[in-house]
């Protein structure tokens, strides 16, 4: 009987070991090389130079840059991710309705997700939104002529990526989508029979027994917001123009490790995204006790 038990583990361990492998090799060594490499000067074609805080040092009083790479980031994610989760959850309202042919729709709507975030679609994005692209275009023939450049344009430049995040809303539609189809029916029918309307169905049903779904879309959408980078690399050419208004921090921390080589200085600013990104989701956990409904608790 132990041999036969040993034998269950080793099997266990040998079909384990492909993940636990993988983790250790292309996760847990990463992250463990790049905390060290923070507190070093590391350029890839010398040994790393032990200097202790001065990447950090660096980040927080000396780089001007890191304070515009952290606006626009914000900025980008404060935008992008509320729209992206309205228009999630407006569509997947539509699209949860029995009707004939909603599979092409549902898939129609999701396709964007799947593709969106590629170099081809960022191309396509800068074509759209260049002087002489689509817009310009579209807005020629209803007599307003204009050979501005979206892209190009400070003030509008970090708009079309944010338009691009928006257009991406295909994979919190679907979680929503599944969502909606947990709620049970026999409430929206309680409601209809005490005469009340749709807002007051949604604000007082739909809103807060889909809070759980909401809470887990706005963590994952806004750490995904953070980490976008090929959009913006594809579209200012990498160089995070115009003025600097499409550099977010990930295209600013690529540019330090890639083109300037400054592996250490970049490990430090990837650990003080982490920081940002991890306080950011301690707050809105901290926050959803106020907004959240569990239904098995019955409590917000």
């Amino acid at each position: 009987m132990n041999k036969f038990r040993n034998n269950e583990h080793l099997v266990g361990y040998i079909f384990t070991a492909p993940f636990i492998l993988g983790f250790l090799i292309f996760t847990l060594f990463p992250i463990v090389s790049s905390l060290y490499y923070s507190f070093t000067n590391y350029n890839l074609l010398e040994a790393p130079r032990w200097i202790g805080f001065d990447n950090y040092q660096a980040i927080f009083m000396e780089d001007e840059k890191i304070a515009k790479s952290i606006q626009v980031t914000l900025t980008y994610v404060c935008v992008s991710v509320p729209f992206r989760l309205i228009f999630a959850l407006a569509v997947a309202m539509l699209l949860n309705k029995a009707a004939r042919g909603i599979g092409v729709y549902r898939s129609a709507y999701y396709l964007p997700s799947l593709i969106g975030g590629s170099v081809a679609v960022s191309i396509m994005w800068q074509q759209i939104f260049g002087d002489k692209g689509l817009v310009n275009s579209m807005l020629s023939t209803i007599g307003v002529e204009t050979s501005t450049s979206w892209i190009g344009n400070p003030g509008t430049a970090l708009w079309t990526l944010i338009l691009l995040s928006v257009w991406q809303f295909g994979s919190s539609m679907l979680i929503f989508l599944a969502g909606l189809k947990n709620i049970p029916v026999s409430l929206y029918e309680a409601a209809n029979v005490d005469g009340a309307n749709a807002r007051y169905r949604f604000f007082n049903i739909t809103l807060p027994l889909l809070s759980p779904i909401i809470l887990f879309n706005l963590i994952m959408q806004t750490i995904s917001g953070f980490m976008t980078f090929t959009p913006a690399y594809i579209i200012s050419r990498g160089e995070g123009g115009p003025l600097d208004n499409t550099l977010l921090y990930s295209l600013y921390l690529f540019r330090r490790a890639f083109s300037f080589f400054e592996m250490g200085y970049a490990s430090a600013m990837a650990w003080v995204m982490l920081l940002i990104v991890g306080l950011i989701t301690l707050v809105i956990f901290k926050t959803s006790t106020y907004w959240v409904h569990y239904e098995s608790k019955g409590e917000k």
